[in-house]
């Protein structure tokens, strides 16, 4: 038999009261204690870190999620934002292979920028690669690089016997060479003076289109002739990367169905060597925005197809006829490379129009180039276009420091230009002076002016060793044509989406006014959040680089708040003693993590 339990219910239940109310009582005290931990001890703070991580992890997945944590991060909280994965060391948000190959392919939609929502980005650092090196300092950086910033050798095998670029122990290495060059960029330009003022000043801006690793806008420095390179992120993967490590001056970019993010009349000197663009498809659209972007009196460049090519005579007969029907001047076709310069003055298409090109009308603005679609016609020049012709515009280094004509575009311009050039010589003379910031020293090769107006900051260190990108945003005042005419170079964007670049490609990054570029000038809401625009700053900033912000009191404390939250060494200094106003400036650093 089992036993028997005896004991009867009267003599069971004052036990399980007991019972109760001890096991009530415990979790009481358990809450009193746990609330005492959290706001008097350490304990708290470690665990709003673990869940904060854990609204990092979850964000891109969750807008709710990424919003508490973009709250949290603006409020000074210290989380520090997670690192990416791994396979992340190259991400560009706007030039994802991945979504754009589901786009069209007519006129290679696909391969423009297509940027997501901001609730669809991952919040989060992008690490660089395993092995990471500073890079090696200009100018021996136009010859070498460190293999392991960019262990790709899929161009170097392709393009080796070109003289692209070539594997060499720890470094690649850049001979100099071209598809249409392979003996290198320096016999090439060599060949090009033949024909072309490339000495002397004439010509400093210049745009390579389609460039591969950038070796003949790198070779052009000698002769003062800044280069902007482009090339879109293609089988090759990373031509662009390789440029900005190298120090080139380039951005990821494709002709395709918009315009160029650079104004009207730019370029002095616009070069394809096998860039394989259909100039004369769609009607020569193609064709027309190069035109929009050539300055009068300046030189178009083509080598390659279809210039004297085998079984391509039909295209370079085209090509011809348009050059003819815009009153092109033909300087030489030497073998399969073809130089035609620019006529200065108005358009000719009323008189040899063999073609039907068409004149755009009146009320387009030529210098209107952010996500505007080509137009198939040929753009009007401005009323000053015969003040900023090649020739009539002065040498380099004259012009930059002259008030060009489109400088009068805007409210008096030609005062506000001379004011803006002396407040940044004083400006500059300051940051190197007092604030100890490595401009000016091999350290500093790339750098960005994020909100440049009139260029007055790149004009200031321009006998530095160095370049800048100069950022116009596209709802401010379009200057971006008076820093080309001052033989500067810089490009359209909005800083509420992200810049087209590879990650770790800028040394120095300045701006002035961030606030500015993130609200919208007619309501004056922020149309974007400045945490995801400092996480970019971070994603195009290299290790060990360095960012300048000036702006209000208010905002440098508070970008200085969400700088420990990106992982930045950051000091707030006073303006310099002769300037108005009441700017204040954060310098960072960048620390050099690597993933775990």
């Amino acid at each position: 038999m089992g036993h028997i339990n005896l004991t009867s219910p009267k003599q069971r239940t004052p036990t399980r009261k007991w019972q109760l109310l001890d096991f009530i009582s415990m979790i009481f005290f358990a809450i009193v204690l746990l609330f005492f931990l959290l706001i008097f001890t350490p304990l708290g703070d470690s665990l709003a870190a673990s869940g904060t991580q854990a609204l990092i992890r979850s964000n891109a997945a969750d807008p709710k999620q990424r919003h508490a944590l973009v709250a949290l991060i603006e409020a000074g909280k210290h989380p520090t934002i997670e690192s990416c994965s791994g396979d992340a060391v190259d991400y560009m948000p706007c030039e994802d292979p991945t979504r754009n190959s589901q786009l069209s392919r007519e006129m290679n939609y696909y391969r423009e920028r297509h940027c997501p929502v901001v609730d669809e980005t991952p919040l989060c650092l992008v690490p660089p690669p395993k092995g990471y090196h500073v890079p090696i300092q200009w100018p021996e950086s136009l010859h070498k690089i460190w293999h392991e910033n960019m262990p790709y050798n899929k161009i170097a095998d392709r393009k080796g016997h070109q003289g692209w670029m070539k594997k060499d122990g720890p470094y690649f290495i850049f001979p100099g060479g071209g598809t249409m060059f392979p003996d290198g960029a320096t016999q090439y330009i060599a060949k090009l003076k033949q024909y072309i003022p490339i000495s002397g000043g004439a010509l400093r801006t210049a745009l390579d289109m389609g460039c591969g690793v950038a070796s003949f806008g790198g070779h052009l420095l000698e002769d003062n002739i800044l280069t902007l390179s482009f090339a879109p992120r293609d089988s090759h993967k990373s031509q662009i990367q390789f440029a900005l490590e190298r120090g080139i001056p380039a951005l990821v970019l494709m002709l395709g169905t918009r315009r160029l993010p650079f104004p009207a009349s730019s370029f002095d000197l616009i070069h394809c060597s096998r860039c394989l663009i259909p100039f004369t498809a769609y009607n020569a659209t193609y064709f027309m925005e190069v035109d929009r972007l050539l300055r009068p009196g300046g030189y178009l460049v083509i080598s390659g197809p279809p210039v004297q090519w085998a079984k391509q005579d039909k295209e370079w007969a085209d090509l011809q006829a348009v050059a003819r029907a815009l009153c092109y001047e033909l300087i030489v076709v030497d073998g399969n490379t073809v130089i035609w310069k620019k006529p200065v003055g108005e358009s000719c298409l009323q008189t040899q129009n063999e073609l039907g090109l068409e004149l755009c009308d009146e009320s387009d603005d030529p210098s209107s180039a952010w996500y505007v679609k080509l137009k198939k016609c040929v753009s009007q020049t401005y009323a000053v276009n015969g003040d900023i012709a090649v020739g009539a515009i002065s040498k380099w280094p004259q012009r930059l420091k002259q008030a060009p004509a489109r400088a009068t575009l805007i409210k008096n311009g030609n005062d506000v230009f001379e004011a803006d050039t002396r407040r940044w010589e004083r400006r500059v003379a300051y940051y190197k002076n007092s604030l100890n910031l490595k401009l000016g020293t091999p350290a500093v090769r790339n750098v960005m002016d994020m909100n440049a107006f009139f260029g007055g900051f790149a004009a200031a260190i321009s006998s530095d060793p160095l370049w800048v990108m100069n950022v116009v945003a596209d709802r401010k005042p379009s200057t971006l044509g008076v820093i080309y005419d001052r033989g500067l170079i810089g490009v359209y964007h909005d800083w509420c989406e992200p810049f087209s670049s590879y990650p770790r490609t800028y040394d120095f990054i300045h701006v002035v006014a961030i606030e500015s570029l993130i609200k919208d000038p007619v309501t004056g809401k922020n149309r974007c959040n400045i945490v995801d625009v400092l996480v970019e700053m971070d994603r195009l900033l290299r290790p060990e680089g360095t960012v300048v912000v000036r702006d209000s009191p208010e905002f440098i404390a508070k970008i200085d708040r969400i700088s420990s939250s990106l992982r930045w060494k950051s000091t707030i200094h006073d303006k310099e003693p002769e300037s108005q106003g009441r700017d204040r400036i954060l310098v960072a650093t960048k620390t050099y993590w690597t993933l775990p």
